[in-house]
């Protein structure tokens, strides 16, 4: 009556059940840390950014430290230097219009905030099915062990608690381990769904406040009023 003497002694589909939600949890702990790295380096990124970009630095010279050496921008560190780049290659077009040259950088740093967004949010829909899914999958199991236990009562002349309690035991494992792959999935997605909003609300506020810097100086350059 040992644990792993129920899951060996259980049928084909119960066993099967098992695997799948097994399987299902590991990969759900893979995401997990997974997110907590790409999450905790997201924070990171921008907190550091956010002290440079604040400090007063000059927004070339803040671009060129970001980008060099081949260094690789991350997080809100794209949104800006997509922003800088189409402000500076628009601008070399003396005959572009102010307008046409604030609709191309706000262009271009919507399709990265997007980006950005997408890589904050991945894996975790995967985190959601096996939260929604595997207290279901692990019933299943259950019902269906014991379906098959009752059958087996059914050509026993005798039934007894003795009988009765292996293959009600074995069946309830499966329930068990649907448990135990669902909470963990439900509660770092629930986490992770907050860290992501929180960052993702964070992009579009220096998004926005990047954009209205970018208009003052365009305008400036053309003369006209901030």
């Amino acid at each position: 009556m040992s644990i792993w003497g129920l899951i060996a002694s259980a049928s084909i589909v119960v066993q099967l059940v098992m695997l799948i939600l097994l399987s299902a949890s590991i990969f759900s702990w893979v995401v997990i840390f997974q997110r907590i790295r790409v999450l905790k380096k997201a924070k990171k990124v921008r907190g550091e950014f956010e002290d440079q970009f604040w400090s007063g630095i000059d927004l070339s010279q803040l671009y060129r430290k970001l980008t060099q050496d081949g260094r690789k921008v991350e997080g809100i560190e794209t949104i800006f230097t997509s922003g800088i780049k189409e402000f500076t290659r628009l601008r070399q077009n003396q005959n572009v219009d102010p307008d046409a040259v604030m609709d191309g950088i706000q262009r271009v740093m919507r399709v990265a905030l997007y980006k950005e967004e997408e890589k904050l949010d991945q894996h975790l829909p995967f985190l959601a099915t096996v939260g929604s899914t595997s207290p279901y999958v692990g019933l299943f199991g259950t019902v269906w062990g014991i379906m098959h236990s009752f059958i087996g009562l059914a050509e026993v002349q005798q039934a007894t608690l003795a009988t009765v309690a292996p293959g009600i035991a074995e069946a309830l494992i499966a329930t068990a381990i649907g448990l135990a792959a669902a909470i963990p999935a439900v509660i770092a997605y629930n986490r992770f769904s907050a860290t992501s909003e929180s960052l993702a609300s964070s992009y579009e506020n220096f998004a926005d406040e990047f954009t209205s810097i970018l208009h003052r100086k365009v305008h400036v350059r053309e003369g006209g009023a901030v």
